[in-house]
């Protein structure tokens, strides 16, 4: 049965608060950035379709950057254009960017970083209720055949092998075309092209090839701000994954390559990446406060999140050309299945490292219960459960 839906409007204003609101309460990474957008966009405010959500969060995953920030730019180029895709990325990023500055500037002024272990505790057992939420309802629209469930349970396979998330998604959408063609009688061979040109309309060889080129121009600039900015840039053109991923990078990049930072002040900048709302490349500001001050951390922040913008203003009109292509289409769903295999892994991953003692055990029932049968907003229950951390702490 086809899923009611009005597509409702959406002014910038109203584009703005929201992400406003989400970058200033969307902790747990993008595994729950990703379920509290599809909470406000799908099920509060019917904005986008759910079909619609999961074909721009896969997308998200097929292209360089940070996911959940590209699905909300994704959201307000959607609903208002160029200027929905800047207005609703910005309000997305600054929240968590103007945090992250404030604690960086306490960190280079007393030396060390806030202790929030408390609120974390119980913050996270909460967002991983709310991812098992959103994946049962994105499930139902994602993984709608048999073949889909099988590609989505292979590539859990996959990931818990530890095969990267990129080639995960390459598999899945593999897969999905190569038994839409056999399903239709045709060559198999012929799915392989065609996905080949997916890879090309999304400008991926080319985004590589950028990232190399601006790799060459940024060596030979001297240190500064344009060395720093090019050197985010850089990142943010090439960096698959989580924030595992880009602590490879920001290693290679800033601790052995410039030394610029030492291991202690990396491990520091992805932990405050970690533990603020928002997208977790905000790591990337308290770098460039580090090195360079308030200007740096300005810098940093635009350089490591301005390839994301770029990329989805390209990449987002061709999603309904992509639809309108059957061997696209299977491709498409085969990556949204693959992309929801990938979120259940990450909410098994969290899970682990979350629920470890009675306390969180609780705050977790709790939650869930307060999910799916009052329905209660995400946001007022990250509320209640940092107050249980910080009261219990």
């Amino acid at each position: 049965m086809a899923e009611a839906f009005e597509n409702r409007e959406a002014s910038l204003g109203e584009i703005a608060l929201v992400f406003l609101k989400l970058g200033t309460i969307a902790f747990g990474g993008p595994a729950a950035h990703l379920a509290m957008m599809e909470e406000e966009f799908v099920r509060r405010r019917r904005w986008i379709t759910r079909a619609d959500f999961l074909d721009r969060l896969a997308t998200a995953n097929l292209i360089p950057g940070p996911s959940s920030t590209e699905v909300a730019i994704f959201v307000g180029q959607l609903k208002r254009g160029w200027r929905g895709l800047i207005v609703a990325g910005c309000c997305f990023i600054i929240p968590a960017a103007v945090m992250v500055s404030v604690i960086a500037w306490a960190y280079v002024r007393f030396g060390s970083l806030p202790k929030v272990e408390g609120i974390l505790l119980a913050v996270k057992p909460a967002v991983v209720a709310i991812v098992i939420q959103a994946l049962g309802k994105l499930g139902r629209t994602g993984v709608r055949t048999t073949l889909l469930a099988v590609i989505a349970v292979l590539a859990v396979g996959l990931s818990f092998m530890g095969v990267g998330p990129v080639l995960v998604l390459v598999f899945a959408g593999v897969a999905s075309a190569s038994a839409w063609a056999m399903k239709n009688r045709l060559l198999g061979a012929v799915a392989f092209p065609k996905i080949a040109g997916l890879q090309k309309v999304l400008g991926l060889p080319k985004v590589v090839a950028g990232a190399m080129a601006v790799a060459a121009v940024g060596s030979a600039f001297p240190v500064g701000l344009v060395r720093l900015f090019l050197s985010f840039l850089k990142i943010g053109s090439v960096v698959f994954g989580s924030g595992y991923v880009l602590l490879a990078f920001l290693q290679t990049e800033f601790v052995e390559r410039l030394h610029w930072l030492t291991e202690k002040q990396l491990i520091d900048a992805v932990a405050v990446g970690q533990f603020t709302p928002g997208p977790v490349f905000t790591t990337a500001t308290f770098i460039g406060y580090v090195v360079a001050g308030w200007a740096g951390a300005a810098v940093a922040t635009v350089g490591i999140f301005l390839p994301g913008f770029v990329l989805v203003a390209v990449s987002g009109p061709l999603i309904p050309r992509l639809r309108r292509s059957a061997v696209a289409a299977a491709a498409l769903d085969g990556v949204v299945a693959g992309s929801l295999a990938l979120m259940a892994v990450v909410t098994w991953q969290l899970g682990k490292a979350s629920l470890v003692d009675w306390t969180t055990l609780v705050v977790f029932g709790v939650s869930l219960i307060a999910l799916l049968r009052f329905r209660v907003n995400s946001a007022w229950l990250i509320a209640a459960a940092a107050v249980v951390g910080w009261v219990m702490r």
